[in-house]
Parts: structure tokens; C-alpha cells; sequence
């Protein structure tokens, strides 16, 4: 399905700073119709990765195969029509448009069947959720739930979401891991998660653990238990020193 070949990616320097390396030779394939989690510490390259197989970052050496065709030099929007679709960690808002118009966009179609079906997939279950602007106004959660609509939308082959719990309640972690795991066995999407929250940690079938831009582990969770812990990664789940919602492996 998606395979990581040898690839590096670095930032340009500065007038204080070098150039630094944030992907160091990095390999790893994807099969179809799995779920992987991506974590590691901030800076180990994690939303890089992401951006540089959705083509919004260009890795310096590498390459990126996709069902078997090098689609390094792609753009986005080929390998959008190719079948990839990446969720940011903030979602966009837009002034003066309605999820309805985003999401007719997203299905190439305004046919209210179809958006009915999308919504009823993602689990709105209002029909006037579909005239909400998509502005400031929104909640955290109700601007997630429209991403994911215009997501799935597109029926892609491989969707990638960078941090989707960001701005989101705890209540609405479990319904959204639970969507992505329903498409996954239902419409073999596959499907890359960055994250450190605990609950896409264990809902993957594979995790992928990044440090300085390498892959230190991949496996289940148990597995990457001692490695989460001396990295200091945190996971949102219950406290961690007095800080409500998170776990600190240490």
C-alpha cells in the first residue's frame, strides 16, 4: 500500500542555527487496511512524516511508494486524486461556508442522499448540523466532526490525521477512534493516526515510535511501554501530577 524508502527530510539553517535533521533514513511500509499510531516526543519528526507522504513537505532523499508507484514528485492534489487525504491537527474554519458546502465539495456532488449517508457514517445525527457555519462559533468537537465528514467523504485508500484529539473532550476520543476503526474494517481504509493519546495507542494495529527522526520501536503498546516511560511521553488519559486528563510514563 505505502511504503517509506530511506527518507530524510531537514530544515534549513539560520544566522544562529545549522541546518538539523529531523528524518534521519527512515523506512517503513503500510499494508492496506491497517491502523497505525504514530508518537514520540515533540521533534521527533511524527507530523513531518505525515506532511511529507501527503507531498505538503519534500523529503530531501527517499522515496515515497504508493500501491507500488513512486509518487515522490507529486503534488498534493495528484496525491489527493490518488486516493490520500490528511486531516490537520487544527482544523480549518471558514467564514461564510456551511458544512453542507464543504462537505458537497469534498463528494463532487450536492445530492442530499449522499450527504445524509456521510453524516449518518460519521454519526451526526441532526440534519441541521448540515447548515452550521463553519466558523469561530463551532466547538472543538462539532469543527472534529465535520473534518472527519469531508475525510471520509472522499472514500480515501489511505487517510491520515495528525493529532485528532487536539480541542477535544475526553467524551469525544472513544466515538471518533471507534469511526476510524468502523471505516478501517468496513471500506479497508488504512489509516495513519499522530498522536499521543493513549486510546489510538492501544485501538492500532501497529505503533510506530519515533526519536530523532528514526523509528526506535514498532509493535503493540505493551511493547513500547519502557520506551514511552524513559522518553517522558504523556498520554491523555488520567493524571499526571496534578495535571487533570493525562498520564506521564516515567
Amino acid at each position: 500500500m505505502l511504503e517509506l524508502k530511506n527518507i530524510t527530510f531537514t530544515a534549513p539553517g539560520t544566522d544562529v542555527e545549522p541546518p538539523r535533521t529531523i528524518i534521519d533514513r527512515l523506512s517503513h511500509t503500510f499494508e492496506t487496511g491497517k491502523l497505525y499510531a504514530v508518537t514520540g516526543p515533540n521533534g521527533s519528526g511524527k507530523t513531518t512524516v505525515a506532511k511529507i507522504i501527503m507531498g505538503i513537505n519534500a523529503q530531501a532523499s527517499g522515496s515515497v511508494l504508493f500501491e507500488d508507484r513512486d509518487i515522490s514528485d507529486w503534488s498534493i492534489s495528484e496525491r489527493a486524486k490518488a486516493g490520500i487525504a490528511y486531516a490537520f491537527q487544527h482544523s480549518a474554519r471558514f467564514k461564510g461556508i456551511t458544512f453542507r458546502d464543504l462537505l458537497a465539495i469534498s463528494l463532487g456532488t450536492d445530492d442530499e442522499d449522499k450527504l445524509v449517508e456521510i453524516i449518518a457514517r460519521v454519526g451526526i445525527c441532526s440534519m441541521d448540523f448540515l447548515d452550521k457555519p463553519v466558523d469561530a462559533k463551532l466547538s472543538g468537537g462539532e469543527i472534529k466532526k465535520i473534518e472527519l465528514a469531508t475525510v471520509i467523504a472522499t472514500n480515501p485508500k489511505l487517510a491520515i490525521y495528525d493529532e485528532p484529539d487536539t480541542g477535544i473532550d475526553l467524551w469525544t476520543i472513544d466515538p471518533m477512534v471507534e469511526l476510524l476503526k468502523k471505516e478501517k474494517e468496513q471500506y479497508g481504509t488504512t489509516t495513519i493516526v499522530v498522536s499521543h493519546n493513549r486510546t489510538f495507542l492501544e485501538a492500532a494495529d501497529q505503533l510506530i515510535l519515533l526519536r530523532r527522526g528514526k523509528i526506535a520501536y514498532s509493535g503493540d503498546l505493551e511493547g513500547a511501554l519502557p520506551m514511552l516511560r524513559d522518553l517522558s511521553i504523556c498520554t491523555f488519559t488520567d493524571t499526571c501530577e496534578g495535571v487533570a486528563d493525562v498520564e506521564c510514563y516515567r
